[in-house]
């Protein structure tokens, strides 16, 4: 008989957050692959657990995928650990389920934390429709075009982002999606937990040294209250007269409207103005 992988929920913060079914499946296997083998080390020790564990990151997932195949086809079963959280989210363990469903091993989930789905429902925006998308490229050019295929969605969007990226996200954010409404989730379930919430552009402002690890949740486009065309161009004249400069001016319209300034640009462009 084949063995059974699984995907094993861990703490995002908060030990207390382990649950019952965890401990019990992390004794049991055979073998726990984890992506930082010394965090996890420290979790299964406060837990006494001694099952043995190997390395299984980016920088050797290949090699560590068939060695766990092979264990898992001989009839072992085997527990995958994310550094917090559920695995296979934003880490490498989506590859090894996929090798692993095509191979005919089960695939068992151990629910637990999450830190997108727990930002979400302290967010206070709406719940129903939602987008995870994790991380943003990293390069310029590329998390531009990603933000813009984001910008005409509906959904409430989910991402994560680090501290030292996270003023530049933000500003990037209120010029593409415009000034929408945001929640910030730090920390979450750790002593210093912390919600801000607010436009895009506030927040932006509020942050100065961002420090911890960020939930980014933004409200979807809304598209069938977005105003007449012509309302937008009278404002923005309007604005003009009242001695704006042009930047300001769509900057302004853009917040009243909760439209991007490149919308409005391009509306203007329409319209020769």
């Amino acid at each position: 008989m084949k063995g059974i992988l699984y995907l094993c929920a861990t703490p995002i913060g908060n030990l207390e957050d382990m649950t019952f079914r965890a401990i019990r499946i992390l004794r049991e296997v055979d073998l726990i692959a984890a992506e930082d083998t010394r965090r996890t080390r420290k979790l299964l020790t406060h837990f006494e657990i001694h099952t043995p564990l190997i390395r299984f990151d980016e920088n050797c997932k290949e090699v560590a995928a068939e060695k766990i195949l092979e264990r898992l086809l001989a009839g072992e079963s085997v527990a995958i650990v994310s550094d917090a959280g559920l695995p296979a989210i934003s880490d490498p363990g989506a590859n090894l389920v996929r090798l692993a469903i095509d191979a005919g091993i089960k695939v068992c989930p151990i629910p637990g934390a999450n830190a997108a789905l727990s930002a979400l429902i302290c967010s206070g925006l709406d719940t129903t429709r939602f987008l995870f998308v994790g991380f943003a490229p990293k390069t310029k050019k590329n998390r531009r075009e990603f933000l813009q295929k984001l910008s005409t969605a509906e959904e409430t969007i989910i991402f994560y982002e680090s501290p030292h990226r996270l003023k530049d996200f933000l500003s990037e954010l209120a010029e593409i999606f415009g000034d929408r409404q945001i929640v910030l989730g730090r920390e979450l379930t750790k002593v210093h937990e912390e919600f801000l919430r607010g436009r895009i552009t506030e927040l932006a402002e509020k942050i100065d040294e961002p420090r911890g690890e960020f939930v980014v949740v933004v409200e979807g486009t809304k598209i069938l209250e977005s105003p007449p065309e012509e309302n937008l161009l009278e404002f923005y004249q309007k604005l003009l007269e009242q001695g704006l400069d042009k930047k300001s001016a769509m900057r302004e319209a853009a917040k009243k409207f909760n439209v991007s300034r490149r919308e409005i640009y391009n509306t203007l462009l329409r319209e020769e103005i």
